[in-house]
């Protein structure tokens, strides 16, 4: 039988009630990630997510390079492929696409955008859109980030520049991070999270 953290079953009782079209394998996600993978105060944005990526980060606090009080149990809960590929999948299907922007579309209308976009080559910055893609719904390895709480990317960005966050593919978003300033990451993750 699963056991469940604790804090998790008294948030499932006392709280809203789950809807029924959530699957089984997503119901103590959708505590901290919301029902639909929208995100809450609590948990990030899921929706739109690759079933890859979401795999991807349970492995990694699994492995302890990731860590969150919060996500470290949920992880191991969710170590069981029967138990994370259909939350992943559910997940990655409930992402809506924003309308796409491409790069040179328009003129970068704030720094944010045009870092976002074309990146800073005097501070040896890549544009984040060479990974994260057209108005930031990500691909493969690389995560979706339009629409995600701007609190919450500001917070990954600052851990991948202080070395707290690893997994990222060969080090690259921590080498990237070093090189944003506070001014910068504060600006890209109001921009990333006004993508609707």
């Amino acid at each position: 039988m699963r056991r469940w953290p604790a804090f998790l079953v008294f948030s499932c009782v006392t709280g809203a009630a789950i809807a029924d079209e959530v699957p089984d394998a997503v119901q103590a996600c959708a505590v901290c990630h919301g029902m639909h993978g929208e995100g809450t105060a609590q948990g990030p944005m899921l929706a739109g997510l690759s079933a890859d990526y979401i795999s991807a980060q349970v492995a990694l606090f699994n492995s302890r390079q990731r860590s969150n009080a919060l996500m470290g149990p949920m992880a191991e809960a969710y170590a069981s492929a029967d138990l994370l590929q259909p939350a992943a999948a559910y997940y990655a299907a409930q992402g809506k696409l924003p309308t796409l922007q491409v790069r040179g579309q328009q003129p970068a209308a704030s720094p944010a955008e045009k870092l976002y976009y074309q990146g800073d080559l005097s501070r040896d910055i890549p544009a984040c859109f060479s990974c994260h893609g057209p108005s930031a719904v990500g691909a493969g390895p690389f995560p979706r980030l339009a629409g995600q709480q701007a609190a919450y990317l500001q917070a990954q960005l600052q851990a991948w520049r202080k070395g707290e966050r690893g997994g990222d593919p060969e080090g690259m978003m921590g080498a990237i991070a070093k090189r944003l300033n506070d001014k910068d990451i504060t600006a890209l993750a109001s921009y990333l999270a006004a993508i609707r």
